[in-house]
């Protein structure tokens, strides 16, 4: 998921998404431990994109404060 998409979501929405790609990411993690996964990479990316989500949601956070 690209930054500019990010940007456009509103706070709870972005904290749902968050919420789900860690379920995700978790399931992903489990199964790739039982057999690998076709794609490992898919792991990295959901891993980034959770990392994205938390930085733009903490932005959108202290920009509400100021």
């Amino acid at each position: 998921m690209k930054s500019s998409e990010i940007k456009e979501m509103a706070p709870q929405e972005i904290e749902e998404r968050i919420d789900a790609l860690s379920q995700e990411l978790v399931r992903m993690k489990l199964n790739h431990t039982i057999s690998p996964l076709e794609n490992p990479m898919k792991i990295k990316h959901t891993r980034q994109d959770i990392a994205r989500m938390k930085t733009i949601l903490r932005q959108k956070q202290l920009n509400e404060k100021s």
